[in-house]
């Protein structure tokens, strides 16, 4: 029966990564015609950035009393519901207000996913589900892109993606069933754990540091490549653009060849040699070798990263129990966005302030303090 449900499993992967980096694409045409500055994709990012921590803490209540089926195809029918109200939307208020349902959806679906995954599933399967993330990721710019240039306006995007979330909300719906037969199978789930219970856990504010510190370093690297290139390296803006495109291509690739390398290695030593990779590409990136040298060091960079965040999810029922898993991946998940809210916008403050240039420095600390983090996770 595992092997019917994860064909589904990898389309809800893709599903996530669909509309994560719509916002941006779409952003530059949309402001304008609701009257606000180009710098108001801030305020609504961070909503459905707090809505998904919100869901992801309350993750295991929810897998709990649902099932792990029934809370992803609900996430990915509000996830399309939000989408289908972006696209209606006719001022700013308004998205505002569909922000909230687009982040709630996120954030479950998530952590439930990821957990059901560690659960029964090799890590290989991790890896190469969060490489489809990433398939989702840039499909959904793409789509976004044919809508705009097709003259259909940004208002067809969001309308295509949502039809898309909406067919496999109908689909997950179908396969309900199967999931209800796993879960009879496995027995009454274990109680859910509180915050707080779960906080007491030995080892779980190291993962949450790491969790913090990794998301912190994929964004602040994604979205702040490109303005290094130009500010630092004297690359033009329209080409630094497609070229900070390579640390998300060194992601999705490095994760697709991560699923191989996990037959070989234990998720520790996976971490440890994204970690160890990553930090030579940083190292690239700030020694004065020149523009080709910096390109390099994104790509290996995103390589880096790869196999850090499926490989830690993957061995959190290894770190603190099955019967606690859930509870833990829904903080691990929280900590995770709420670095991915407070870190890349620190760092754009200090680059205003004082210098761009500093961004490999600022990515190395981040990277030192998962390495720390993780390292005391493994010897506690």
């Amino acid at each position: 029966m595992l092997s019917f449900l994860l064909p589904l499993i990898y389309l809800a992967f893709i599903s996530l990564g669909l509309p994560d980096a719509l916002l941006g694409a779409a952003w530059p045409s949309m402001y304008g015609g609701f009257g606000v500055p180009v710098s108001c994709a801030g305020v609504i990012s961070m909503i459905i950035a707090l809505g998904t921590v919100v869901s992801s803490l309350q993750s295991a209540r929810l897998t709990r009393l649902l099932g792990a089926g029934k809370v992803t195809a609900a996430s990915v029918g509000l996830t399309a519901l939000a989408l289908a109200g972006f696209s209606l939307s006719g001022s700013f208020w308004q998205l505002c207000l569909w922000a909230v349902p687009y982040g709630l959806g996120a954030g479950s679906v998530d952590a439930a996913l990821n957990n059901y995954v560690a659960l029964h599933y090799a890590s290989r399967h991790m890896s190469w589900l969060h490489c489809m993330w990433g398939v989702g990721a840039s499909l959904g710019p793409w789509l976004m892109g044919r809508a705009l240039t097709g003259g259909m306006g940004w208002a067809a995007g969001y309308r295509w993606i949502a039809l898309l979330q909406l067919g496999l909300t109908l689909l997950l719906a179908c396969s309900l069933p199967l999931w209800r037969l796993r879960r009879e199978e496995e027995g009454p789930p274990p109680p859910s754990l509180r915050l707080g219970q779960v906080l007491a856990l030995p080892g779980v504010k190291a993962v949450m540091l790491a969790f913090f510190c990794y998301c912190a370093v994929e964004q602040t690297a994604g979205l702040w490549a490109s303005s290094y290139l130009t500010l630092q390296r004297g690359v033009p803006a329209e080409t630094a653009a497609g070229y900070a495109g390579l640390f998300f291509l060194g992601v999705t690739a490095g994760r697709g060849l991560s699923g191989f390398l996990t037959l070989k290695l234990r998720d520790a030593q996976m971490v440890r040699l994204g970690q160890l990779t990553a930090g030579a590409g940083i190292c690239a990136l700030l020694l004065p070798l020149g523009t080709p040298a910096a390109l390099a060091g994104l790509l290996l960079t995103g390589l880096g990263c790869a196999p850090i965040y499926p490989c830690l999810i993957h061995a959190t029922p290894d770190h603190f129990g099955a019967e606690n898993s859930q509870a833990v991946i829904g903080v691990q998940m929280a900590s995770a966005y709420v670095g991915t809210c407070l870190m890349p916008p620190l760092f754009g403050i200090l680059a205003s302030r004082v210098t761009a240039a500093l961004l490999p420095v600022y990515l190395l600390v981040l990277l030192a303090g998962m390495a720390a983090a993780h390292e005391f996770l493994e010897r506690r």
